[in-house]
């Protein structure tokens, strides 16, 4: 019989996933290029994907926010997948690469419910809270 050891935590989840930095994708933004062109540069990072919806909120149009959401959430399930991620466990605020994703899913919520799609509003929602309670507050969900 095996004892575990003294730093292992029995009721412990899975690990924090921490996404890959994308420097080149923060520098675009940061320069002030347009999210258009940091979305079509670079497609896999959900950064872009992220500020184009939430662009498209603040200019009333929820549904264009929607897609644009939906795209950056998609793509940022692929890179957590490609981490690690086994479809739950936390994706913390903290590390600054996973908040393209945590946005996106915040901007999804939210352009859902301006939809009418309330279940999906609810669920990205609850997805985010399961993520990293503070990405709530963080994204203006609270």
């Amino acid at each position: 019989m095996t004892t575990p050891s003294a730093n292992h935590n029995l009721l412990s989840g899975p690990p924090p996933t921490l996404l890959p930095a994308a420097p080149a994708v923060a520098e675009a933004l940061a320069s002030g290029a347009a999210p258009e062109t940091v979305a079509a540069r670079f497609p896999a990072a959900s950064l872009g994907w992220a500020v184009l919806a939430e662009d498209a909120l603040r200019a009333g149009q929820p549904v264009a926010a929607y897609a644009y959401a939906r795209t950056g959430y998609h793509r940022g399930l692929d890179q957590l997948r490609r981490s690690g991620w086994k479809g739950h466990g936390p994706v913390p605020w903290s590390h600054e690469p996973n908040r393209g994703f945590l946005r996106a899913l915040a901007a999804l919520s939210r352009a859902a419910a301006e939809i009418g799609d309330e279940e999906e509003a609810t669920r990205c929602r609850q997805f985010l809270a399961d993520s990293d309670p503070v990405a709530v507050g963080e994204t203006g969900l609270a």
